[in-house]
């Protein structure tokens, strides 16, 4: 079970269309692969697994402790792990969460992927420093992205002090559409196999891959974590609009016994017969006109032990308001409303607490989204701070069996 981690210097280096190149180049290749995301992603992920034909955890160093990211992380066949922004940014104060910190504990070593559009011999002061930065984060090898020319990738291999691996040239194809939360979701893209097909045929011809797999080094082995589920019998909604739930949690919560079954909102599904029932985030703002229509959905969820999280805590309000200003009623299970007509930024992790509810206890979560709240009425479901331990106001609501907040949980205090 050996293992690499991709990383980058800055966000927007390429690191997801390279790393889906070599999932994919390698699968062709013949190579049992895989693919993990570090840090809290549910978009990057879901085209790793269509890259690679594999299950795509998130490993997440900031919320999980050490043994669940070794547990999630194990596996057949060579794992590729992809870093989030840059190689040591992570939560405030001191980076904790960061890639480098899966580096740590996982004993991997680092592939570079630097961005080298406008940069010439500066490359050089920067590899060196990422290399040199931290004894124990092993930076193996640099992977040259976006060159302009044969020329301008000579001279770039000529001054780089660790070993380059490859050079991928400036190619609109490999561009990859997004929206206000990452990259527009794999199962939107029509053209996503073609993509996948293109970036795979790329990596192959400009990446060195038998100098890339000999990097990887064995993975620690650990059990997979289990999770005590918050309910035995979970309907969870899945589609477009709800697409953000954790595969680790739900597959933790089957492994520890419970039943779980999937519907579809946006097809007008009502929710199965459950204790609880789950609404994950997503975007239900671009599907609000249609989620509004589908009485048989919304009528399913009246009288009903119901959860949201984020898009899913949005619909269970009592209204949404899209971009355009459009105000639609939703399901009317908390006094909520949300709208998108004015934007608004909330990032960041949390430490949250829950004094009941169906995920009462300490959890580690985070937020990400643009939504501005209108109006919420009822008892807050959560105490939260934020990753350095700053008290916020308390978040979400709580209204008979009915719950959710923005935030998104990753990791309880305590495995099963």
């Amino acid at each position: 079970m050996p293992g690499l981690i991709l990383a980058a210097p800055s966000s927007g280096s390429g690191k997801t269309t390279v790393t889906l190149g070599l999932l994919r180049a390698l699968r062709d290749r013949g190579i049992a692969v895989r693919g993990a995301k570090s840090g809290p992603d549910y978009i990057d992920p879901r085209f790793h697994e269509a890259a690679s034909g594999a299950p795509c955890p998130n490993l997440d160093a900031w919320a999980m402790p050490p043994e669940a990211v070794a547990g999630l992380a194990c596996g057949s066949g060579l794992l590729l792990i992809e870093g989030a922004m840059g190689l040591f940014d992570g939560a405030p104060p001191d980076g904790r969460g960061a890639t480098a910190d899966l580096a740590r504990q996982l004993g991997l070593p680092v592939v570079l992927i630097v961005d080298a559009a406008r940069m010439a011999q500066s490359l050089a002061p920067l590899v060196a420093g990422f290399a040199n930065h931290d004894p124990a984060v092993q930076v193996a090898g640099v992977i040259l992205n976006r060159t302009g020319s044969p020329r301008h990738e000579a001279m770039l291999r000529a001054v780089c002090p660790t070993p380059v691996l490859g050079a991928i040239p400036r190619d609109g194809a490999l561009a990859t559409p997004s929206r206000h939360l990452g990259l527009v979701q794999a199962e939107e893209r029509a053209d996503l196999e073609a993509f996948l097909a293109h970036a795979g045929r790329t990596m192959a011809r400009q990446i060195d891959l038998d100098a890339v797999t000999a990097l990887a080094r064995p993975l620690p082995r650990a059990a997979a974590p289990r999770f005590a589920p918050p309910a035995q019998r979970l309907a969870v909604a899945r589609d477009a609009a709800f697409a953000f739930a954790y595969p680790h949690l739900v597959r933790g919560w089957s492994e520890a016994g419970a039943e779980i079954t999937t519907f579809s909102p946006l097809a007008d599904q009502a929710a199965p017969d459950a204790d609880l029932v789950i609404l994950p985030g997503g975007y239900p703002e671009l599907h609000a006109g249609r989620l509004a229509a589908n009485a048989r959905f919304l009528t399913s969820l009246r009288n009903r032990a119901v959860y949201g999280e984020c898009g899913g805590y949005m619909v269970m309000g009592d209204g949404l308001t899209d971009a355009q200003g459009t105000r639609h009623a939703m399901a009317g299970l908390l006094q909520l409303e949300t709208s998108f007509a004015a934007r608004r930024l909330h990032l960041g992790y949390r430490n949250l607490t829950a004094d009941g509810g169906p995920f009462a206890g300490t959890w580690k979560g985070h937020e990400f989204h643009y939504a501005s709240t209108l109006h919420a009425n009822g008892v807050p479901l959560f105490e939260a701070t934020d990753a350095q331990g700053t008290a916020l106001p308390p978040m979400g609501l709580r209204q008979g069996a009915a719950s959710g907040s923005f935030a998104h949980l990753i990791c309880p205090g305590a495995q099963v």
